[in-house]
């Protein structure tokens, strides 16, 4: 059996994680820069709703495919924000989008049907699609496009084997954002290819500058043929709740469901109901956090560049994607030292599917000050790898 999922399910990716968790755990004072998860606490009221759910007994399964009033509320921020025009059944609410990943491409992908994925970007759904036995086509993007993707890549890797496009934007793990003009250009060739779009936009309440996210499922002929991905972790600093979302056409949504309901019955009770209060309730906190992670943001960005390491533009999300091969080594062996010398934890974006060993995520999930430690700890590190790899 183990043998069977190593085969299946890749496991490198896991094992990069654990041996620098095991790394980290063996050190002190380590500033972690590595996940992606917030280190906001999840606003009060949501709390609050949640202890309320509890002391009201929430604490018994919800309807397969959520509360409906949650359902509902989904439906109408998906509105608000530009997106289609879901009716309540058309949503299903999973424990976290990650989960939602592998719904999707359990119910809608067969041995042999391609997947096409951006590269680098975020690796379950490879495993999804690996469990699925499908094959994963990875449209690899670079900096010259700030790591988006565009309609001509796309066109150039579908086959006649072609089935989903993932789209994600913003972008994980490299914070970019994929102009409007171009998500319909994409949309496009997704018509033309019959393609299904799974478009994952749970970072898209947290962009910066003029950039914004446009929702697939809103444009012309494209409500049909896309799943909209989502969930409450990022915007909200929900990521323990779990509680993610996705949003269908009816012709495809039922059997989804089923699916989701054999893995879960349900989400969690109380975490729908501290949903419904985040989704229902000021906004003011989701434009706070938007604000710090933008701060943050620059504070890295101008660090990087006085150790005179680029990166791509980070315009969404909470990463910076930075390449630290002009140090002179690869970037998993720059993490490793990172943390072993400096106790500063970033990630290689071979993780994330990448397919050279140059870049490194770091995560704006640090306050300031901790992130300009970061940086005065990187110096003589860089410096020093640098002397060690400057040719004779």
């Amino acid at each position: 059996m183990t043998a069977r999922l190593a085969r299946r399910v890749k496991l490198k990716d896991a094992h990069i994680i654990t041996r620098m968790a095991d790394i980290a755990e063996g050190l002190t004072d380590v500033i972690k820069l590595g996940r992606g998860d917030p280190d906001l606490d999840t606003p009060p009221h949501i709390v609050a709703a949640g202890q309320q759910a509890l002391a009201d007994g929430a604490t018994h399964y919800t309807h397969p495919l959520g509360i409906p009033a949650l359902r509902q509320a989904i439906a109408d921020n998906i509105r608000a924000h530009g997106g289609a025009d879901y009716a309540p059944d058309n949503i299903v609410v999973t424990p976290g989008g990650q989960q939602a990943m592998f719904v999707i491409a359990l119910g809608l992908l067969d041995p042999g049907d391609e997947i096409l994925v951006p590269c680098p970007g975020y690796n379950p759904y490879h495993q999804a699609a690996e469990l699925s036995e499908a094959t994963v086509v990875n449209i690899r993007t670079t900096i010259e496009t700030n790591f988006t993707l565009t309609a001509e890549m796309v066109r150039a890797h579908i086959t006649p084997k072609s089935k989903i496009l993932v789209l994600i934007n913003p972008n994980n793990p490299t914070g970019t954002v994929t102009p409007p003009a171009e998500i319909a250009r994409i949309a496009e060739v997704a018509r033309e290819h019959d393609l299904i779009v799974i478009s994952d936009e749970i970072y898209a309440r947290l962009t910066y500058g003029n950039h914004t996210v446009q929702p697939v499922a809103a444009l012309p002929g494209m409500f049909e043929r896309t799943i909209t991905l989502s969930g409450l972790s990022k915007a909200y600093a929900m990521t323990g709740w779990r509680v993610g979302y996705f949003a269908g056409p009816p012709s495809l949504i039922p059997a989804l469901a089923e699916i989701n309901h054999a893995f879960a019955i349900s989400t969690a009770a109380v975490s729908q109901h501290a949903a419904l209060a985040a989704l229902s309730g000021p906004q003011d906190c989701v434009e706070e956090m938007r604000q710090t992670y933008d701060e943050r943001r620059r504070v890295l960005c101008d660090g990087l560049a006085s150790l005179g390491i680029p990166h791509a533009d980070p315009q969404g999300a909470f990463y910076v994607y930075a390449d630290v091969s002009v140090t002179g080594v690869p970037a998993s062996i720059f993490c490793e030292r990172l943390l072993r010398d400096a106790r500063v934890l970033a990630y290689p974006g071979t993780i994330y599917g990448d397919y050279v060993d140059s870049y490194v995520r770091l995560s704006l999930t640090q306050p300031i000050a901790r992130i300009k430690e970061a940086i005065a700890r990187m110096r003589p590190l860089v410096a020093a790898i640098r002397a060690e790899h400057k040719p004779a």
